[in-house]
């Protein structure tokens, strides 16, 4: 096959493209981003005293928010300072959404990514570095994700410091049923997990304590009258449909800690439990290999 040589353009100072188009090009098919499957929200979003916001992405079916500011060109103070801006902005008025800031430009310098990396960690900030390639048909753009947001482990993941709590807690919390089964979520994870695994009790979820030290793989949310259970694995359509072909009740995928957040009831411990050994063994094997 002919290899086909590919002309690279900047769009800094082109005669007819500009930034507009874009924003243009991006709010038509935000997944070009390649940030997850994200629609479109808001396009120049006005924020009283501070500007327009270039773009707000959310994810299609999760509750995570992309505020997306673009510039042609090289990657600048101002844009920097204008994309957290926005972002703050946008998480203070709407506290129930998980919020990314999004630097999207031709060229981010080495200097600018070292100073975006010393936000990240403390603000959940990604960089995209986008080339506009000219064929016959027209011009493409190909987006590269230069620094992605930090992936944290959960909040309680350092066993010796969390808040350690007990079985009773959680029958307070949640109840003795749900308890019941969470255990036999356990009793399903004994197939591929050593038999010394067990529950550790923490004050925001139950995980597992697996040969002295913390594996979670999945982690169980005991409430009143129903058990969530949420698995670590990556959300990908050979998953969404293996979990919506076995009739699991799947609330969303939480892309910030990259799970499936399960409601797992009596009815489907009995019904769907392969459907939910296969989930649990995936999550484990991807942790630990």
């Amino acid at each position: 096959m002919q290899h086909v040589k590919l002309r690279q353009i900047q769009l800094k100072n082109h005669p007819s493209l500009n930034e507009r188009w874009v924003q243009d090009v991006i709010a038509e098919d935000p997944s070009i981003l390649g940030i997850g499957d994200v629609v479109l929200k808001d396009k120049e979003r006005v924020h009283r005293n501070a500007g327009r916001l270039d773009l707000l992405l959310q994810e299609a079916d999760g509750h995570g928010r992309y505020e997306v500011e673009i510039q042609l060109g090289a990657s600048d103070e101002s844009h920097i300072i204008r994309t957290i801006e926005y972002w703050d902005i946008e998480r203070k008025r709407y506290p129930q959404y998980d919020h990314t800031a999004v630097i999207v430009a031709e060229d981010i310098t080495s200097r600018f990514l070292n100073v975006i990396s010393l936000f990240n960690g403390h603000i959940p900030i990604m960089a995209i570095q986008f080339s506009a390639i000219e064929t016959g048909e027209g011009v493409g753009l190909h987006f590269t994700t230069v620094l992605d947001t930090v992936s944290r482990g959960f909040v309680d993941d350092d066993e010796e410091v969390a808040p350690i709590t007990d079985r009773s807690y959680w029958e307070n919390r949640g109840s003795r049923k749900t308890i019941s089964l969470a255990d036999k979520i356990l009793v399903i994870c004994s197939e591929f997990l050593p038999s010394s695994t067990e529950f550790s009790y923490n004050k925001h979820y139950m995980g597992f304590w697996i040969d002295g030290r913390a594996n979670n793989f999945a982690i169980c949310r005991p409430q009143k009258s129903v058990l969530r259970a949420d698995i670590k694995i990556p959300k990908s359509q050979e998953n969404d449909q293996f979990i919506e072909s076995a009739e699991l009740d799947c609330l969303d995928y939480d892309s910030r800690w990259k799970q499936y957040r399960i409601r797992v009831t009596e009815n489907d411990l009995e019904q769907k439990r392969e459907a939910l050994l296969h989930l649990l063994r995936s999550a484990y094997e991807i942790r630990t290999n």
